[in-house]
């Protein structure tokens, strides 16, 4: 077999192949690499000219790897990871946090927990550059799977072989409600009032749609005609226009000075809440470091949380 020097074989080549797989689109791969489309392309056929194999099928509708490419990309794959290891690991001895953080947050608590979290976090890490993500938790467990993440907040618990996870802090659900709605009549609300036909849910994917049922009760019935939310943000509006009521987590109530004459809120009579908690990869060298940083978090529990116990 002929020799080929290790010369000719970039790691950013095979960032760029491993783009096209994951997104089966070229103008796509280039946009996530910050390159020109024709740069890319040009590189992932001086790619193939050095393998001697072609890695995709293309056509104007179609990029789909050829059973030949599957394999080596899924080589590349773990190059990459390999790479990024040596970089983790080399950077987990010069200090806490220092250089690129790559954080995802899912979508229901990112705009309402990372503003004031940010403050305190660039205060006590200065060395650190953020790159944030906002998510759905599915995603966002395979971008850090895939190593395109360094940590992900997400609710609690998780069960999972290859990732860790530390609690934060543990967030209360409240009840809202349409303005003059019968249930708001109630300072308190047992748990059991809320099993109804009006009860409005996310959609499939968000995991606070899983949460609000399982605090309701698994006899809450939704059939196919059910309205869901696309985003809290819509569900908010949903109940504000009279559509129905919700659980919304205790940090999204802020700032909701515009909505206060269409809706009320209302404390739940049992310990109705989610726990946010903080994710990594088991394999990631910086368990430690993290796990401090999973404590300074704790630290700066925002209000109207509760500090989570790490040993729960």
């Amino acid at each position: 077999m002929a020799y080929i020097p290790l010369s000719g074989l970039s790691l950013r080549d095979i960032e760029y192949v491993v783009a096209v797989d994951d997104l089966r689109n070229f103008s796509r791969a280039a946009e996530r690499c910050g390159v020109s489309q024709a740069g890319l392309s040009e590189q992932v056929r001086k790619l193939e000219l050095l393998l001697g194999v072609p890695l995709f099928e293309r056509s104007r509708r179609h990029v789909a790897p050829t059973p030949d490419g599957a394999r080596l990309i899924s080589i590349g794959r773990d190059v990459l990871a390999a790479a990024r290891t040596l970089l983790e690991v080399a950077r987990s001895r010069t200090g806490p946090l220092d250089g690129l953080l790559r954080i995802g947050v899912i979508a229901t608590l990112g705009p309402y927990y990372v503003p004031g979290l940010l403050p305190s976090l660039r205060s006590h890490y200065p060395q650190l550059a953020l790159r944030l993500t906002e998510s759905m938790t599915g995603p966002m467990l395979q971008k850090l799977r895939q190593n395109e993440l360094d940590l992900a907040l997400l609710a609690l618990p998780l069960a999972s072989e290859t990732l860790v996870s530390e609690p934060v802090f543990t967030e209360p659900f409240l009840g809202v409600f349409p303005k003059g709605h019968a249930l708001a009549e109630h300072d308190a609300l047992a748990l059991e009032r809320l099993d109804g036909p009006e009860l409005l849910l996310l959609e499939d994917g968000h995991c606070l749609r899983e949460q609000a049922l399982s605090v309701c009760g698994a006899q809450v019935g939704h059939d196919g005609d059910s309205r869901l939310a696309t985003s809290l943000e819509m569900l908010w509006h949903m109940i504000a226009a009279g559509e129905g009521y919700s659980l919304i987590p205790r940090l999204a109530l802020n700032n909701r000075s515009q909505l206060t004459d269409l809706v009320e809120i209302r404390e739940l009579d049992a310990h109705a809440a989610r726990t946010i908690g903080l994710v990594w990869r088991r394999s990631d060298p910086r368990g430690p470091v993290f796990r401090d940083f999973a404590r300074f978090l704790r630290a700066s529990c925002p209000e109207g949380c509760t500090p989570a116990d790490p040993a729960a």
